[in-house]
C-alpha cells in the first residue's frame, strides 16, 4: 500500500519542564536500583543549579537513549523522557 497524501503536520503547544545535560555516569554499585538489574545512573544538568537526575537503565537509559548535549523532560503528566538539543531547542522556548 503507498500513501496518496502527505502526512497531516502538527505543531507542539504544550509545556514541559527539562534540564539540558551535561554528563551522564553510572552509580556507584553501593546504590542499586531493586526493580531494575541495571542499576542506576545519574543526568548530570549544565546548569549547576541543579542537582544530579537519578535515573534506572532499563526503566531511562535503555528506553530513552539519553545523551550529552540533550535535554531530560519531564511532561505535566509525570512521564519523563529525553530529547535530542536539536529537536528540543526548535520545538520549545523558555517560558
Amino acid at each position: 500500500m503507498t500513501a496518496s497524501a502527505e502526512m497531516p503536520k502538527y505543531k507542539c503547544h504544550k509545556e514541559v519542564w527539562a534540564l539540558k545535560i551535561k554528563a551522564i555516569e553510572q552509580s556507584p554499585p553501593s546504590d542499586p536500583a531493586p526493580e531494575d538489574s541495571g542499576g542506576t545512573w545519574l543526568l548530570i544538568p549544565e546548569d549547576a543549579r541543579y542537582g544530579s537526575i537519578k535515573v534506572t537503565h532499563n526503566g531511562y537509559v535503555l528506553k530513552h537513549k539519553p545523551e550529552v548535549g540533550g535535554y531530560y523532560v519531564v511532561y505535566a503528566d509525570g512521564y519523563k523522557s529525553f530529547s535530542p538539543a536539536k529537536a528540543f531547542e526548535d520545538g520549545y522556548s523558555p517560558v
